[in-house]
């Protein structure tokens, strides 16, 4: 990896490549140069992202769609060329791309105030907001249907069917209640293709992890992990972000009465992503945004479930049962959802 930072047009002579941050897909390096400047080096896994060439247009586009908006590399992710030109770098090692760093920033794994998760919200309705006029179409599917809930449904039945590690029976209940909820996969979906809901350039990983902020005031700066940036839908951004930030356990939690979604981040979420994007979103989609929470949690859950059945080759785990303890967590947020669904509305409305 080295020798891949000295290919690309950077500031000063690099002099330091170290590894950075906890991403569990790319291969992700701090480098320093002579003069001081900070750059991030990513190795792409073209093991999950097929279409290298297809996924750095994507990201290319959409940065410098922002760029024009907030001329500022703190507030947009901005590639920094190869010598040879492009987005992105080929070599004997693989896929390389670089970023200018965003100094003087921190991301969080998880909210440390009701505040950190507002500012969360801030950031992706403000992306959702800018990016409301740029052609959704004219983006690649960097992963095909990923958050396509019907056929993540149907991947799981068939995975139930083929139980190649014997596994079913281990999970029976899990397996239940996933089957139970066919008649809410398409909900989404089925609006999409009727045109009630606007196909829009979505991030589709709408983590707190994946926003920088300033170091000093927690404001936000900057959407990062663009990896799966292309048609979407609205309520699948804001549903990712109340699945990992409004919940009030870890994602593997075994304790499932720890498990819960907490009404209160929810509202300060809805808060901050309206307030930056309700204008650009029609009435249809401002109220499915509940929905996409519940059907985000499920998705999640349906995948966590399908790789422990399928002998768990997506998902990095830490014991032999992890998917399966992840897939317990979700599923308990989905009832609790489903129980609070009523106020969720009501806030949504109060806020819209």
């Amino acid at each position: 990896m080295f020798n891949a930072c000295f290919k690309f047009s950077t500031e000063g002579t690099p002099i330091s490549c170290e590894r950075y941050g906890n991403g569990h897909i790319n291969e992700t390096y701090l480098v320093v140069t002579d003069k001081g400047v900070w750059y991030i080096l990513q190795k792409i896994n073209n093991r999950v992202f097929k279409d290298v060439p297809g996924l750095m247009h994507n990201i290319s586009s959409v940065s410098a769609y922002l760029y024009e908006m907030l001329p500022d590399p703190r507030r947009v992710l901005t590639i920094v060329p190869p010598l040879e030109g492009g987005s992105y770098l080929k070599d004997e090692d693989g896929y390389w791309r670089m970023y200018i760093f965003v100094t003087d920033s921190l991301c969080l794994e998880r909210a440390e105030s009701k505040r950190d998760f507002y500012s969360s919200a801030l950031a992706f309705g403000n992306f959702q907001n800018l990016l409301s006029g740029f052609d959704a179409n004219s983006l690649n599917e960097t992963i095909v249907d990923f958050h396509n809930t019907p056929v993540r449904f149907n991947n799981l039945k068939k995975a139930i069917k083929e139980d190649k590690l014997d596994r079913a029976k281990t999970c029976q209940r899990e397996m239940d209640f996933a089957l139970s909820q066919e008649k809410n996969c398409s909900f989404l979906m089925d609006l999409l293709n009727k045109g009630d809901l606007k196909l829009r350039v979505t991030h589709n990983d709408t983590k707190l992890n994946n926003v920088m902020l300033d170091a000093k005031t927690r404001d936000p700066l900057c959407v990062i992990d663009l990896d799966t940036v292309m048609p979407g839908i609205a309520a699948n951004d804001f549903g990712d972000s109340i699945r990992f930030g409004a919940s009030t356990a870890a994602e593997d939690e075994e304790d499932l009465s720890r498990v819960s979604m907490s009404l209160e981040l929810f509202e300060a979420y809805a808060k901050g992503f309206l307030k930056e994007c309700r204008t650009a979103l029609n009435d249809i989609e401002v109220a499915t945004l509940p929905m996409g929470a519940h059907l985000m949690t499920l998705e999640c859950g349906m995948r966590f479930l399908t790789d422990y059945l399928e002998g768990d080759s997506y998902f990095r785990i830490h014991r032999p049962d992890h998917n399966l303890i992840r897939t317990r967590t979700q599923f308990k947020l989905v009832e609790d959802m489903e129980n609070k669904m009523g106020e969720m509305k009501s806030i949504i409305e109060g806020i819209a």
